[in-house]
This record gives C-alpha cells, structure tokens and sequence, in this order.
C-alpha cells in the first residue's frame, strides 16, 4: 500500500520583477527585467520523512522553502499540504486548520528571536495564537515542556534571547516551532549559522525529535555533508531548477549529474579514502540572463551542441542529457 504525501510540489515557479523604476527604464530605453527564481520544481515529501535541498547560494532552495510555507505566492504551480492546495479561492478554511501543522526554522537563531521578549512569550505566542492552551498557566506549563524537550530549562522562559549563545538560541527557535503541534517543519539553513560542533548538537537534536514526535521536514542547506545525515531523499537545485532528485543513500554512492558529482568532490574526504577532492568550479550565472539549454553547460566538461541549446526535461529523476545518452562514465563506489 502506497502512503500519501503529506506534501506535494507541482511544477512551481516564482519570478521576481527587478526592473528599474518605469521613468528610469523609459529614459534609458531599456526592458523590464524578470528573474525566474524557481523554474519548474516538483517534488513530495510522505510523513516522517525528510526532503533536502541542496546547491550553491543562489539557485533558488529558500524561494522555494518560503512558497512552501505560504511566505510567498508562487508565481505558478501549486503546493498542497495533506492533499489540501495552499492557493486559491476554495478550501479556505481547511488551509486555515492547515496552518498551525506549519512552521518554519529560519538560518539566523540572532535574527528570527525577538529581542524585547522573554523566552517564554516567544514560545508562549504560537500556542496561544492557535489555541494550544486557553489561561497563562497552561502556556507556561507547555512553554517549560518545550524547553525541556529542546534542551533547555524550564527557569530559561524568563531570560531574554540575548543571554544564550547561537546554539541555544536555535534550540529556542526549535521549541517555537513546536509550541502549536506543528508536524511539517521547514529547515531553511537551521546550522550554517552556528559553529561545526554546535551543529551537530542541532542536527542530533532534529533527529531526536523527528523519531519520538514523528515530524516530517523540508530541509534546506548548501552544505551535502550535513544533509548526508539528516535526509530520506535530496533535490539538487541549480538557477531555479532541480537538475537531479535520490535517495539520500544512493545520490552519494552514486551521483548521476555532473553537478550533483562536482559538489560531491568538494566535500572534505573525512574517511581518508584516497578519492580525490576537487574544489567547486565556477561561478551560478545570475538568473536574470540564464544561459541558453542547460543553464549548467557553461561549467560542465560533458556539454555539447544540444546542451547549448536545448534545455534538458527530467528523466528518472535526473535532468541531464549527458546522463540519458550514456556520455556520463560510471563512478566506483568510495572506499
């Protein structure tokens, strides 16, 4: 028996006006500009599951993350939660009861945690928003609970965000996002942040949680050594677009898109296997004038006349036409 996705993503697509003022633009001559941030992206993700994003700054992984927690209107396409589409005219009220199952977890713990507010209304706000708890006892008791949960101690509801450092300030965040039942939560860069031994502390921490509360998370980050252990399935994006999607497993036993493989060879080689590390090569080419066909043939040493000009559909999860003609030589598998 097939389970249902909890969320599913349909063709989404979201393009930003960054044109000069019409004045400017009519003495000048010039067009409007329109860059296309998110071109095309589907994916689903089934309950208790993880989805990751990965690729370099600016292809697109945070648009999406924001659409998909209703921060912003898609362009095109459609995003459905439970089955339920979080555009539109109908289903109003189902999205509403939708909302508090919602949350996000942003990059910057120092930025996301009002700094005027004690630990314990910032975590007090949601449950009394969807009506968790009714009195001020019930919120403060549920308040303690969640600290507990994320680590910390109950008597830290009455300090300012101010008094912890970055790991325990996104341990609060963790515990805001928690605060109204929530079970889909959206990860937009949750350690990048923070120092490499606090975010494994994090990372150990959203895993607990996921196995004894049953979440299901969206997981954005550039960074594939973090998501090796966090993610069920990864989407590697780049300029807007998902150009490979895999088992977590598989996409780094063997990485099938010449993007996908250049990011894998970047990554430190902490297991001393011998298999040779390559820096990442060039540069994301701005959005606002993509490359024609493939937006990756610039940087790839795979590319040819049809790469150049046409742009490569999906095909068993890989958008490649290198990968669907064979030109890809296979990789053994790392010690």
């Amino acid at each position: 028996m097939t389970e249902f996705p909890l969320i599913e993503v349909t063709d989404l697509r979201r393009t930003f006006d960054v044109s000069k003022p019409w004045l400017e633009r009519t003495l000048a001559r010039e067009s409007r500009q329109l860059l296309k941030a998110v071109d095309g992206v589907s994916f689903h993700i089934r309950k208790g599951e993880t989805f990751a994003l990965v690729g370099e700054s600016g292809s697109g992984k945070s648009t999406v993350a924001r659409m998909v927690v209703g921060l912003l209107e898609p362009s095109g396409g459609e995003v459905r939660i439970a089955g339920v589409p979080m555009t539109g005219g109908s289903h109003a009220a189902e999205r509403r009861r939708l909302r508090r199952r919602i949350q996000m977890i942003f990059q910057d713990p120092f930025a996301s945690l009002d700094p005027r507010w004690r630990v314990g209304d910032i975590i007090g706000e949601p449950i009394r928003a969807f009506g968790v708890a009714e009195n001020r006892r019930d919120v403060t008791a549920r308040a303690g609970e969640l600290l507990r949960l994320v680590g910390l101690d109950p008597a830290d509801a009455q300090k300012f965000p101010h008094e912890f450092s970055g790991g325990q300030r996104q341990r609060i965040a963790i515990a805001r996002a928690l605060a109204a039942d929530s079970d889909f939560i959206v990860c937009d860069e949750p350690t990048s942040a923070l120092d490499v031994s606090v975010q494994a502390q994090i990372l150990n921490l959203m895993r607990d949680l996921q196995d004894r509360l049953g979440l299901t998370y969206l997981f954005i980050s550039h960074n594939l050594a973090v998501v090796r252990h966090m993610a069920t399935t990864i989407g590697v994006m780049y300029l807007g677009r998902l150009v490979e999607v895999a088992p977590a497993r598989q996409l780094f036993a063997a990485p099938r898109h010449p993007y996908t493989r250049m990011l894998l060879d970047a990554v430190p080689d902490l297991a001393m296997s011998g298999r040779p590390r390559t820096p990442v090569q060039g540069e994301i080419p701005s959005p606002i004038s993509p490359p024609s066909g493939c937006t990756f043939h610039p940087r790839c040493g795979l590319a040819n006349d049809r790469c150049r000009a046409e742009a490569p559909a999906p095909i068993d999860g890989v958008a490649c036409h290198a990968v669907a003609e064979g030109r890809v030589p296979e990789l053994r598998a790392s010690a």
